[in-house]
């Protein structure tokens, strides 16, 4: 059978957060729906942070009830803190995504404390959600930000990626997440830091969160895979950026993404021709953002047929 590989589309929420032009919620649900339409099954959202901070994200409660409607579909939102927990336990959301900088510059400018008090935030709130009864419990992952290295402080040690990512396995995490927020990462750094952190923290699941800041997104994305990773978020156009890192462009291109997994015969159960739809919502709602892809541009390969579908 083909490897699966899992794509998770965080634009609707790492996408929209530096967009200042408010999205209304019904393009955003026929965003989702559209996503869902052409097959994929996981999707960030949006986050659980007070709306007079991101008034972009102020219908988080709105996206989720109706996403939890659609059969199948993996609904996960980003959390800051103990209260943005609550806010998705008593919505019901099936994963929680809490992030934390090891580059201690980063962490403080972000959310205004260490990386070492915010490991601790992170085990108040997988204790929390350990106190609701197992078969209604969400997931909870931890997302390393600048994994890869920082605008604020350059290199980050690897060693110290390693060290954060044991702790919080051993803290509870259902699953982690190396991110290269500011594009800093390569190839070779990220195959290497992608084994260590899968050897140390198995059978807890690492995913890849990559921005395309200095064109290596995608080479970043083949490196973690033939590490061992099988989980990458993307977002729609590469939408995105980091509000708290200067010169972090958006995410990977879930289009070109998918793309390059099914050409190399993975399966990721997603329909690139039908991803054309919620393009063209984005598009719409946001005319004078900057939407990238090769794949909307240069289209499908004459006669592409995904390898898993094909075999």
């Amino acid at each position: 059978m083909a490897e699966r590989v899992r794509i998770r589309e965080v634009g609707m929420r790492d996408g929209l957060q530096s967009v200042s032009d408010i999205v209304p919620t019904e393009t955003k649900l026929a965003w989702l729906d559209a996503e869902y339409a052409a097959g994929v099954r996981d999707i960030e959202v949006s986050s659980f942070v007070p709306p007079k901070l991101l008034p972009q994200l102020a219908d988080a409660e709105q996206l989720v009830r109706h996403a939890l409607t659609r059969t199948g579909l993996v609904v996960s939102a980003l959390i800051p803190n103990s209260r943005g927990a609550e806010r998705g336990l008593a919505l019901g959301v099936h994963e929680m995504n809490f992030v934390l900088s090891v580059s201690e510059g980063h962490n403080k400018s972000n959310v205004r404390r260490s990386t070492d008090e915010s490991i601790e935030d992170f085990r108040r709130v997988v204790q929390l959600c350990h106190e609701h009864a197992e078969d209604h419990r969400p997931r909870i992952n931890c997302g390393l930000a600048t994994a890869f290295g920082c605008t604020i402080e350059g290199d980050v040690d690897e060693d110290r990626v390693r060290r954060i990512a044991n702790e919080v396995a051993e803290a509870g995490a259902d699953g982690i997440a190396l991110a290269d927020t500011v594009g800093y990462g390569q190839p070779a750094a990220i195959g290497r830091v992608f084994r260590k952190v899968i050897a140390d923290v198995a059978p807890v699941p690492v995913w890849a969160h990559f921005h395309d800041t200095r064109g290596l997104g995608l080479a970043n994305a083949l490196a973690a895979y033939e590490a061992g990773c099988r989980g990458f978020d993307a977002s729609l156009g590469g939408l995105g950026g980091c509000p708290y890192a200067p010169g972090a462009s958006g995410n990977i291109v879930l289009e070109d993404t998918v793309f390059m997994f099914e050409a190399m015969g993975c399966d990721t159960g997603i329909d690139i021709e039908k991803l054309a739809a919620p393009r063209a919502i984005l598009h719409a709602a946001l005319p004078n953002a900057a939407l990238y892809g090769a794949i909307a541009k240069a289209g499908l390969p004459r006669n592409f047929h995904p390898e898993a579908r094909a075999a």
